[in-house]
């Protein structure tokens, strides 16, 4: 294991608190029904400092004149190890993680209380979790019993998340290659539903094709529940409940993407069940793949990340003008918004090893500037449910096209780029599943 971006994150982590002690646990494990449990995932701001994957753990981090990073995890233990798989123990962990020390976590409330001592701040996501809240408290309350011994709880108490969000918001160099990868594999998948998808068949065979292609190629699980959204469900944004028969001369609109230890990749693709874009259908892809263009355009350093998405807006608008869905001028639409009636989501969101990821969107009163290593997701779409006003030809059609993209020094690199989106493309590439 690749174990130098984690020490690198915990460095830099260490610079940016100055002094004080930062607490970070993982994410419980968390029971499905009865005896079950849910796949288990780490807490990303844990998985970001340490990529250790057990459940029961927690990284602390001292900053100060001697920086130390500690890792507590659960003992190593033979029979647990039969039933539930291999644990690396506190020893092993430390060597294969790169930490200075570890700690069963059986000590952990007993040791907070020492490692406290004396801090001048500490670092922790206050209110995520309220049993944590209540272990932290416990922890502060310890220190302080010992003020007659000299003993100081720390002052000032800090949420260690903008620190940590503001390092997640660029990816390093490790944190790329897994992203393209993910997306690589992801990209994959949609391909191998395009060539399976035809009329009769229903939205959980097309989504079995997808976690077939994640896993296959080494994904761990689904970055998120897919959607697979035929005719009228695809004017439900997150429409998950992939239940219906696909019809001839509707589109499918699948919202996928794989995760690949731990990081999201996000794509969606809408096409034609029968393989052939209708008329209307044919106008409105188009104009949702221009306004990705222009999207795509204004994703580049200086820029901000609200520009993307005016610039989608503005096609959008005079586009749903010229196809007779909305009356007025330009001006208009934009200043009254009634393209919302059309498109009433952002045109994207920062992605990493949350699919919504980490990281703020605006300092203070202005939107954030885009800078190298950013990654987000650039996602126009156009819903049209039916209504008196709305052309019977354009009921129902529900179109999102969605990449993600790497802000460069020279604009932004397409990382989804291969997973065909033109007219063209699409139709040819769903004739060889037939």
């Amino acid at each position: 294991m690749n174990i130098e971006p984690f020490r690198k994150r915990r460095h830099e982590t260490l610079k940016r608190m100055g002094a004080g002690i930062a607490i970070v646990p993982t994410a419980p494990e968390q029971t499905r029904n009865r005896d079950a449990h849910f796949p288990y995932r780490a807490d990303s701001y844990a998985l970001y400092l340490s990529g250790f994957t057990e459940p029961e753990a927690v990284v602390v981090l001292i900053a100060g004149e001697k920086n130390q990073s500690i890792l507590f995890c659960r003992d190593k233990n033979e029979e647990r190890e039969i039933w539930d798989g291999y644990r690396y123990g506190p020893g092993a962990a430390a060597d294969t993680f790169g930490f200075d020390a570890a700690y069963s976590i059986d000590e952990l409330d007993e040791k907070l209380v020492e490692l406290m001592a004396n801090q001048p701040s500490l670092y922790y996501a206050i209110g995520h979790d309220a049993a944590w809240d209540a272990s932290i408290t416990r922890a502060l309350n310890g220190v302080r019993a010992q003020a007659r011994a000299g003993k100081r709880a720390p002052e000032n108490i800090r949420d260690i998340r903008a620190i940590l969000d503001a390092q997640r918001l660029f990816k390093d160099d490790f944190e790329i290659a897994l992203m393209r990868r993910a997306g690589e594999i992801s990209g994959a998948a949609h391909k191998r539903a395009m060539r399976a998808t035809r009329p009769g068949k229903y939205e959980y065979e097309i989504e079995a094709e997808l976690l077939h292609e994640f896993r296959r190629q080494g994904c761990q699980a689904p970055a998120y529940t897919s959607i697979v959204a035929g005719g009228k469900n695809a004017c439900v944004l997150h429409y998950v409940e992939n239940n219906q028969r696909l019809n001839d001369g509707d589109l499918l609109l699948i919202d996928a993407g794989g995760e690949l230890d731990g990081y999201a990749s996000d794509i969606t693709r809408t096409f034609p069940v029968n393989g052939k874009f209708s008329g209307a259908q044919r106008d409105v892809y188009q104009l949702v793949l221009d306004a990705q263009s222009a999207s795509i355009a204004a994703t580049r350093p200086g820029n901000t990340f609200h520009d993307p998405h005016e610039a989608a807006v503005k096609v959008l608008a005079q586009g749903m003008l010229d196809l007779k869905l909305l009356s007025g001028t330009l001006d208009e639409v934009l200043e009254q918004e009634s393209y919302k009636r059309f498109y009433m989501h952002r045109t994207g969101h920062w992605l990493g090893l949350d699919v919504h990821d980490a990281g703020e969107y605006k300092d203070g009163e202005a939107w954030k500037k885009l800078a190298p290593g950013m990654v987000l997701t650039i996602e126009p779409g156009c819903y049209i449910r039916p209504a008196d006003d709305v052309p019977a030809a354009f009921h129902n059609i529900g179109i999102r096209i969605e990449d993600d993209a790497l802000v460069t020094v020279e604009g932004c690199d397409i990382i989804t780029e291969a997973t065909p989106k033109t007219i063209a493309d699409i139709e040819a590439l769903m004739v060889e599943g037939r």
